[in-house]
């Protein structure tokens, strides 16, 4: 097939487009498009003769973040095709805005926009999309989810569904990165894959719930330990767990328990921190971009963004009290 373009974004984002060949050959492009992107599939079309499709692969640290606009079609993951596939990752799937279904072990999952499935790649599999394509595929290696879920290689297609529990977040999620994939970058690449986890283990696997004293003393020394290091840039989830001890596992189903997830935290508790040395009048002469980094953001940029976001005016706007 012809070769992806390759995007002038130093993120390295691949892009194929079935506006590259003529419309005879657009669905054969495609086949070899989704095969190169993902991994060996078959696809069919009732729409061939006019088919249109374009795929955008956004690589983030170990996973890979795949937006499909396409015309509505069929995927087929064969014994066959298992059979030719070097590596076998799991992929996370929703749709943003029409129905559509998927079969693996013999299962039904019909999903809604908003409602994401985890599929098991080293098992055959049907998807089925009749109104057309508009979907984020999360690419996540088999390691990756093994450190996450406790039954990673569980039977059948595992819905998220966006109405319940923390699908609805991990729904939003898939529903943002349909519509744009590069509001990925909004996060340093380790902490979106822990987001990404986090929210991934909760959905799937929600915590039995442990006794309420013993999960908000968890949660509360958690924290304490995030603000004590809120000006660190590289605090991790590992990290933070290792000096609370307690597994990663642990540490991501306590901020859970609590509604609230470790990234979201850690950067709720940076931006407040912010918001009150901007407002101190002993700390006037210090440029924003040194507040931000004095609270763990390294990019003056990102601060003011991130910032701007969550306090709906810029940081010099809050400093001088607006």
């Amino acid at each position: 097939m012809p070769a992806a373009s390759a995007s002038s974004s130093p993120a390295a984002v691949r892009l194929w487009s079935t506006d590259v060949v003529a419309p005879p050959a657009r669905l054969d492009y495609w086949v070899g498009a989704i095969c190169e992107a993902f991994l060996e599939m078959d696809c069919s079309s009732r729409e061939a003769p006019l088919f249109g499709g374009e795929l955008q692969s956004l690589p983030v640290e170990t996973l890979s973040i795949n937006r499909v606009r396409a015309s509505t079609q069929d995927v087929f993951r064969t014994p066959a095709g298992i059979a030719r596939s070097r590596q076998l990752p799991f992929y996370l799937i929703g749709q943003a805005e029409t129905a559509w279904h998927v079969r693996q072990d013999g299962h039904v999952a019909h999903l809604r926009p908003g409602d994401v499935v985890l599929l098991d790649s080293a098992r055959p599999y049907e998807l089925h999309f009749p109104e057309g394509v508009h979907c984020v595929s999360l690419q996540l290696p088999r390691a990756w989810v093994g450190q996450w879920l406790q039954q990673a290689e569980a039977p059948g297609p595992r819905v998220a569904w966006r109405d319940q529990g923390w699908g609805q977040s991990l729904g939003a999620l898939a529903v943002q990165l349909a519509r744009d994939p590069a509001s990925a970058q909004a996060l340093p690449p380790a902490l979106l894959s822990d987001h990404l986890g986090a929210l991934l283990c909760a959905a799937l696997e929600p915590p039995q719930p442990p006794a309420p004293t013993a999960a908000r003393s968890l949660h509360a020394h958690l924290c304490a330990l995030l603000r004590a290091r809120i000006d660190q840039p590289g605090l991790s989830a590992p990290a933070l767990a290792q000096e609370a001890g307690v597994s990663q596992r642990t540490l991501h189903r306590a901020f859970a328990a609590q509604g609230h997830t470790f990234a979201g935290t850690l950067r709720e508790l940076r931006l407040a921190r912010a918001g009150e040395l901007l407002r101190r009048p002993q700390l006037a002469h210090v440029a924003v971009g040194e507040i931000g980094r004095r609270c763990g953001f390294a990019d003056p940029s990102h601060f003011a963004r991130a910032f701007q976001r969550a306090m709906g005016v810029s940081p010099a706007q809050w400093r001088r009290g607006g």
